[in-house]
């Protein structure tokens, strides 16, 4: 077990005096390993709460660059960040936040040719992207290797969330393949009210931190949804497909796929 030092042992003290985390469960997140895919609207709470918690080590890969636009929404970026790498700019947040955690940033995106050499590095992956994609992309990398990872996905008002782990139903259980180009609006098209990408990344962050204390039950098997214009909250089950293409018995999908489709931006 690490050996916190006083500092780290009052830092935590909230978390080390609920009894499922306690200082073990602590001691647990200190040695987790988290990838956030994406730094915009999803991954600003998701790097912001699990760098305040503690995980030992977060990746952070995103190839942008700060856009003003970004700022109603991507809180771990200011205004002074606008024109700089997404990726920089959330490492240099974190470590102002807890010096105690090991940021490390991939100024890229991630694609077929990198996802197995990053991920194979992390405990727990979070899908904080903006297109469809890369969410197909991070699902089949994540099922190939064994992977746990939430996804999550926001546009105007609404949400959408569920955790997967090891033989738990993935994201082509609920969609085959990604939908044709232009089918759904972008944000810069419909867009988005900010506070919501902070509504689901905060439960993506929770999620993360229940997977390594084991506190809770987990979003596995279930979709949640939510309307923030109506404050309803729904969860749908969600069934393992026996012909699931990448987590059957017999996947069809071997290899790792860049799909070609314009961005949407689900951040």
């Amino acid at each position: 077990m690490f050996d916190f030092s006083e500092e780290e042992i009052y830092r935590y003290s909230r978390h080390i005096l609920l009894k499922d985390v306690g200082v073990e469960g602590q001691d647990k997140i200190h040695n987790a390993k988290v990838l956030s895919v994406g730094a915009g609207g999803l991954g600003s709470p998701v790097i912001l709460y699990l760098a305040a918690a503690g995980i030992g080590t977060i990746g952070i890969i995103d190839g942008d660059v700060v856009d003003l636009s970004n700022l109603q929404r991507q809180v771990i970026h200011f205004t002074k960040d606008v024109g700089y790498s997404k990726a920089l700019s959330a490492k240099e947040k974190v470590n102002a936040i807890n010096p105690h955690v090991n940021a490390i940033a991939y100024k890229d995106f991630l694609r077929a040719d990198n996802a197995m050499d990053i991920i194979k590095e992390y405990d727990f992956i979070v899908d904080a992207t903006d297109n469809f994609p890369v969410k197909f992309l991070i699902n089949d990398a994540c099922v190939m290797a064994n992977k746990p990872f939430s996804h999550g996905g926001i546009l105007q008002f609404e949400g959408q969330t569920f955790t997967h782990v090891p033989g738990s139903s993935c994201y082509r259980c609920l969609f085959d393949s990604p939908p044709p180009p232009d089918l759904v609006p972008t944000c810069a098209q419909a867009g988005v009210l900010g506070a919501i990408a902070g509504m689901l990344g905060t439960i993506q962050a929770a999620e993360v931190l229940k997977y390594f204390t084991g506190a809770g039950e987990l979003l596995t098997d279930k979709l949640l949804t939510f309307n923030a214009k109506t404050m309803d909250f729904k969860k749908i089950s969600i069934k393992k497909r026996d012909n699931c293409p990448i987590c059957s018995e017999h996947p069809t999908i071997t290899k790792l796929i860049d799909y070609e489709q314009k961005t949407c931006e689900f951040k």
